[in-house]
């Protein structure tokens, strides 16, 4: 007998958030509005879009409504001013003082701004890389907000932990070919570079994401942007260790991007936060891994509801 076909979700079209001064965000939304709320946070460089659709749509029917957005700099959100050079990134790399145009902190109070367009007064979120330290901001410096959280092969800003691959810094800084194609190309190459090596993804898939995420609009200075507040961000050791919401980290063995070290030690400073490492995973989160994601953010979120977490 072959399996019933997944129950419909309503998805809306994209539609736009003005969260402050000067910055507007695109978002889109799955499920029923009556469901638990669950903000979904990307990482550097990364539009809505790469929340895959079908994940997006699963998490709808474990009981979220789901809402993915552009953080600024990306997609169809806006761009903000202020040019970085590689200059100002090799400086912030070496732990200098930079001035950057925006901080991680913003970029948390952007997702609080977002909730407010919505009508929430809390809601489960989870984050990939750049996400994951947004979430995690968000869990500190916002912490009413915020009713569970799921880290993903993220860190917690302490420099000795989730340390890069040396071999990736030359592709991080290179200057881009403008162009479709050239865009497209270089996403196939850094995907191959960092992705899981135990569940490799189709390539037709990484291209027509490439695609659609070059036509939604793609910004080399925004990534810019983004790289120097990731580098300035602060280490929240001692601020997660006041996390008082169901928490939860996952995180590869083979990620390349962050390395492993930053989930662990962000687990270890999160009371009662689960840790869920996975042999053969890199720096994205493939369709093979969609079920272990969506049960991790499911039983972390209804610790929420049942009082099962780490709240004095």
């Amino acid at each position: 007998m072959s399996a019933p076909d997944p129950v419909a979700v309503p998805v809306s079209e994209e539609l736009f958030a003005p969260v402050s001064p000067g910055v507007e965000l695109c978002y889109q939304t799955f499920g029923e509005p009556d469901g638990d709320p669950l903000l979904l946070v990307m990482g550097l460089g990364g539009p809505m879009n790469w929340w895959d659709t079908e994940l997006c749509e699963q998490l709808a029917r474990e009981g979220f409504h789901v809402v993915r957005y552009d953080n600024r700099d990306t997609g169809r959100s806006s761009r903000v001013r202020g040019r970085v050079g590689r200059t100002q990134l090799v400086q912030a790399f070496l732990g200098r003082p930079t001035r950057a145009p925006y901080q991680l902190g913003d970029m948390a109070a952007d997702a609080v701004g977002l909730m407010d367009h919505l009508g929430w007064t809390s809601a489960h979120v989870a984050g990939i890389s750049m996400g994951g330290m947004i979430v995690q901001t968000l869990a500190v410096e916002h912490p009413e907000r915020v009713r569970s959280m799921t880290s993903v092969m993220s860190t917690l800003g302490r420099r000795t932990v989730g340390w890069q691959h040396p071999s990736l810094l030359p592709m991080l800084l290179a200057r881009r070919t403008p162009g479709k194609e050239a865009y497209v190309l270089g996403s196939a190459k850094m995907w191959r570079l960092i992705g899981s090596p135990g569940f490799p993804t189709d390539e037709d898939r990484l291209r027509a994401r490439a695609e659609e995420t070059f036509d939604r609009g793609v910004s080399a200075n925004g990534v810019l942007r983004q790289m120097l507040a990731i580098l300035n961000q602060p280490d929240r050791t001692r601020r997660l260790g006041e996390v008082r919401v169901p928490a939860a980290v996952m995180h590869g063995t083979a990620d390349k991007m962050v390395h492993v070290s930053g989930g662990r030690a962000t687990a270890r400073a999160i009371p009662g936060a689960e840790l869920l490492t996975v042999d053969g995973m890199g720096h994205d989160l493939p369709p093979a891994l969609f079920d272990s994601f969506v049960d991790l953010v499911r039983r972390t979120a209804d610790r929420a509801s049942t009082g099962a977490d780490a709240r004095s």
